[in-house]
């Protein structure tokens, strides 16, 4: 669950100790491709639509969001640039270690790095898609729905 007000769900990599409980997510062994799509403003147009609801807050689930959501079919440079921008936001966060994924994700107060890190993936993930990085979230949601309707084909 996530609040409303966050452009990104915080999303981050765990130790093989730390153990999942509640309504927390687990991709084992997801790796840095998988990471910079599900980061992205383009997984997280989809989320905003498909998604549950607690109150008004984002409820992330794995059968309505993720395994739902149309992944692209990138080029092996287009898979290599979302690794190298995923990377980027990793980077962005360790530039602050004293902050939780929450005060990073603040809308307010998040920092500049960290913003820049999202949009330089944001635009990697959208070439893969072949989407203008000037379409509207409802045209993006709107492509990404026809590629829905093609995978239930």
């Amino acid at each position: 669950v996530s609040s409303e007000n966050r452009r990104y769900i915080p999303m981050g990599y765990e130790s093989p100790e730390t153990i999942i409980t509640d309504s927390v997510q687990c991709i084992p062994n997801a790796d840095l491709y998988t990471f910079g799509i599900i980061t992205s403003n383009v997984h997280m147009a989809w989320m905003r639509v498909v998604c549950g609801r607690l109150k008004s807050d984002y409820r992330y689930s794995a059968k309505i969001v993720y395994n739902n959501f149309p992944w692209p079919e990138p080029t092996e440079q287009q898979k290599q640039k979302i690794e190298e921008t995923a990377h980027g936001i990793l980077d962005a966060r360790a530039l602050f270690p004293d902050s939780s994924l929450a005060d990073l994700y603040d809308p307010l107060t998040m920092p500049v790095e960290l913003r820049k890190a999202h949009t330089a993936n944001d635009k990697a993930v959208m070439a893969a898609y072949g989407f203008s990085t000037k379409m509207t979230e409802a045209d993006c949601v709107a492509e990404l729905m026809k590629l829905y309707q093609k995978m239930q084909g």
